[in-house]
């Protein structure tokens, strides 16, 4: 008797419309929020006189955009990506914009000139974060 083994080919991997795009908008988030927490943290005694709040804020700042870095990279990861997870990031943003709005307008962190207009621009692209990534997310639907 003779028994021939023929190779079987790999299953597909699931594929999800947009996939590509909404990971790349996520991962491209994270590099962006995970640079940011990297200065904030490393430069904190540097960027304190420039941007105004103080080295003990930045350093809880950086620390939190590390780690919001680092959970928008395990998102970007998944297979398929979770909306659900996708959503509570873009809630998490708006409220990032929203507070940024709060102290720009307010000066709650006792921002300087540069700070507020820094403060400012995060909240810009931050928005266009999110904006991409609800485009992303319907996309993929």
């Amino acid at each position: 008797m003779t028994t021939t083994l023929t190779a079987r080919p790999a299953p597909a991997r699931p594929t999800v419309a947009g996939g590509t795009a909404l990971r790349r908008v996520l991962l491209a988030d994270a590099v962006v929020t995970g640079a940011n927490g990297v200065a904030y943290l490393a430069g904190a005694t540097t960027l304190d006189g420039l941007l105004g709040p103080t080295a003990a804020t930045l350093r809880p700042i950086g620390a939190f955009l590390v780690a919001f870095a680092a959970v928008l990279v395990v998102v970007a990861t998944r297979r398929p990506i979770p909306a659900p997870a996708v959503r509570q990031l873009m809630a998490g943003n708006a409220l990032w914009v929203l507070a940024s709005v709060v102290v720009a307008v307010t000066g709650a962190l006792g921002t300087t000139g540069v700070g507020t207009a820094w403060v400012v621009l995060q909240a810009v692209a931050v928005a266009g974060f999110v904006a991409l990534q609800r485009w992303a997310l319907a996309r993929r639907a």
